[in-house]
This record gives structure tokens, sequence and C-alpha cells, in this order.
């Protein structure tokens, strides 16, 4: 139910029952815990009760524990599909990652846009230019911090940096979600608009 609220969005609890192969009362129980223990808030709305992780600290310690945790057995094609659509992009809470978001990253590092674990002049200029609003996201988090990928082993894009790239690639169209997971699907506009802004050609494709 964790890994299922891991982009950030708030779900309600038939959808994590299912999503836990339980029963409506077991989930309702395991979701008590959760509250009580401070990782997810629940929330009302009309008849239904909502859930979120409580934050990014949350979907981070859940990367972390991705890391270490020993691979799952792939039983089906369905399922491996699923983890290949997993590796290859997803969101982690409200940022990108698998391949795309350490790519990404690289992209950001090698451009000059943030360094020393900030967003340098440069790269305010060059996010600014792709429609990139930081001050768009809201709280008191870092500006940019890096995140390891459970996948990758490499880091990709957190803080209001990687939260504000993730909302303006969606708002673009140059990714969508896939399903009810977190996994995302890179469009062909945003083939385009990634290799024109960060130079980035994905797995398997020839670089122009």
């Amino acid at each position: 139910m964790l890994a299922a609220l891991g982009d950030g969005r708030a779900l309600p609890a038939s959808a994590l029952a299912a999503e836990a192969g339980v029963v409506p009362s077991t989930a309702s129980g395991h979701l008590a815990r959760l509250v009580d223990g401070g990782l997810i808030a629940a929330e009302s709305r009309g008849r239904r009760r909502y859930f979120r992780l409580r934050g990014p600290e949350v979907a981070e310690a859940l990367e972390a524990l991705a890391r270490i945790a020993p691979p799952e057995p792939v039983r089906s094609l369905r399922q491996a599909t699923r983890v290949e659509a997993l590796r290859s992009a997803r969101t982690c809470y409200d940022h990108l990652a698998g391949w795309l978001g350490t790519a990404l990253m690289d992209a950001l590092l090698e451009r000059g846009v943030v360094a020393d674990e900030h967003v340098t002049d440069r790269g305010v200029e060059t996010l600014a230019n792709l429609g990139v609003d930081l001050d768009s996201i809201p709280g008191r988090r870092p500006l940019f911090r890096s995140c390891l990928d459970w996948s990758e082993r490499r880091p990709h894009a957190a803080g209001k940096l990687g939260a504000a790239l993730a909302a303006r690639s969606f708002e673009l169209g140059w990714v969508e979600r896939l399903d009810c997971t977190r996994a995302v699907r890179v469009t062909p506009a945003g083939e385009t608009g990634f290799a024109d802004a960060f130079g980035l050609t994905p797995p398997g494709r020839a670089a122009a």
C-alpha cells in the first residue's frame, strides 16, 4: 500500500486494499496503524477517506528500503512488464526516477544547471526558458537535493527542482502515467522534448 502511494497521490482505502490483495477490513486496520505511525495522512472527501504519504521523506525512505530489499520473484509476463516499466521511468513521490530520472540528473550536472547541491544562475535561466517554475512548489523543502535511485543505483533529482521538472514534464505531455502504478511512459513528444532540452536518448534508441 505504501508503494502504491509512492507517487504522492491520495487513494481511497478500497484501491489500496485491491493493490495489497486484502479485504477492506484488513486494509483499514493496516491503514490505521500507518496513520498512527506517521507514515501516511488521511483526509475525508465526502463519505470516503483518502490516504497519501505524509511527505517526501517517507517516499525517500521507501526508495532506500527498495535498494536493500531482495528482488521480488517475477512469476508472470504482466509482472515482468510492470517491473520493467518502473525501472524505465516512474515517479518517486513527486519527482522523476528510474532510467529517466537518473539520465535527467546526469544532464543537469553536465549542462551546469546544478552544481554543489544548488541550482546555478545558468540553471535558473535554462529552467525558466523551459517554463519550469521552482517557486510553484510549496513547502520548505530544499531547492535541490539528490535521491539515490533504487533501480539504477545512481541519484536522481529531488527537492523543489525535481518536483518542478516532473510537473512541467506532465504539463508538456512529455510523460504520462501508466494505469494506477508509479510507472510513467515517455511520449513521442517527450522523446523529442527531452532530446532537445537535455540530450536524452531512451535506452535502445540510437542517438540522432
